[in-house]
């Protein structure tokens, strides 16, 4: 079991279904923050039964890719990637110390990049943005069981 694996099982069975890590700001956190999220799903599903869409696992994996990859890009330095289960929605907030908000773009279907705030915000059940006492903090949730008649992660017919 990886060490992001090892974490996980320890934190969901100490109280709240809940991961944290932090990260250095590196590009390889990025990978490491979607083992993070794969593995707090993978538990999700088979130690607390919550059903997870193969849908789900994908998006919440793309959001922390996106929101990590903006943090690493923009705000260099240390920041905090947390995954909470709520009301069958899965909380993925990345904190970073860079004050300034992200900006969506406007849709140009010509330009190479910058799309993953369109992305994040077009996949998610919720996103939202907050300064904090140091740096900020973005959130988005997304929904579970949001693949009707599609398979659960991890269990095939």
């Amino acid at each position: 079991m990886s060490g992001a694996a090892q974490g996980v099982a320890r934190m969901l069975s100490d109280g709240p279904v809940k991961a944290s890590q932090a990260y250095e700001g590196n590009s390889g956190d990025i990978a490491e923050g979607r083992e993070l999220a794969r593995a707090f799903l993978a538990d999700v599903q088979s130690v607390h039964g919550f059903p997870v869409s193969e849908r789900a696992m994908g998006m919440v994996q793309l959001v922390v890719s996106e929101l990590l990859t903006n943090a690493c890009k923009y705000a260099p330095g240390p920041c905090m990637l947390d995954l909470e289960l709520a009301e069958g929605r899965v909380a993925v907030s990345v904190w970073d110390s860079v004050p300034v908000l992200p900006v969506a773009r406007a849709a140009d279907p010509g330009r190479i990049g910058q799309h993953g705030l369109e992305i994040v915000m077009a996949v998610c059940h919720s996103f939202e943005v907050h300064r904090e006492v140091v740096g900020k903090r973005t959130t988005a949730t997304v929904m579970l069981a949001d693949d009707p008649g599609g398979d659960i992660a991890g269990r095939r017919s």
